[in-house]
């Protein structure tokens, strides 16, 4: 202890004046030494685990957002592939959609066209055959009007009884009126 109370005296007033900046006050030393110690001692008892709590609670919690984080990137690769798939599988049935209808559209147009055809095709026969009903009725009608007139010319010979030049002028009108009609 005497050299404790050494060392806090003052020095006398000459060795104030003989200061330099290499000289070494024991005093100042003393107490800056003790001052720091006991401050690393409080700080080691109070401040430390403080701050050692609050460096490992924020550790932690870093470590909970990047594993967070890591979860979240995954689901969101995750959800893109499922879209990615979504989309093309969308893409691949919609193409299969025009492809459908491309082939039923083609379809759709043969069977109408061979309907057309068929309905042109029946649409002609029907014509050809009333055509040939109307040639057939007009052949027909034809036919008896000559056998009417073959037989009106057959009774005016028989009734007139004429000569080879009266026959002959009976046929030439017989002929002439053929023509008229």
């Amino acid at each position: 202890m005497p050299l404790l109370l050494l060392l806090l005296q003052e020095p006398p007033p000459a060795a104030a004046e003989q200061f330099s900046p290499f000289s070494i006050n024991t005093g100042i030393m003393f107490w800056t030494l003790l001052i720091f110690g006991l401050l690393c001692v409080v700080l080691w008892r109070l401040g430390w685990p403080a701050l050692l709590k609050t460096v490992e609670e924020r550790e932690a919690r870093i470590a909970k957002q990047l594993a967070d984080a890591e979860k979240a990137n995954a689901e969101a690769a995750r959800l893109l592939e499922q879209h990615k798939q979504a989309l093309d599988k969308a893409r691949a049935e919609a193409q299969e959609i025009m492809t459908s209808a491309k082939s039923v559209a083609q379809k759709e147009r043969e069977q109408l066209l061979a309907k057309t055809r068929e309905e042109q095709e029946q649409l002609l026969e029907r014509a050809r055959r009333e055509i040939e009903a109307e040639k057939e009725k007009a052949i027909q009608a034809l036919r008896r009007e000559a056998v009417d007139l073959s037989i009106a010319a057959a009774s005016r010979l028989v009734e007139a009884n004429l000569d080879s030049d009266a026959n002959r002028r009976l046929v030439l009108d017989y002929l002439g009126t053929l023509e008229r009609h």
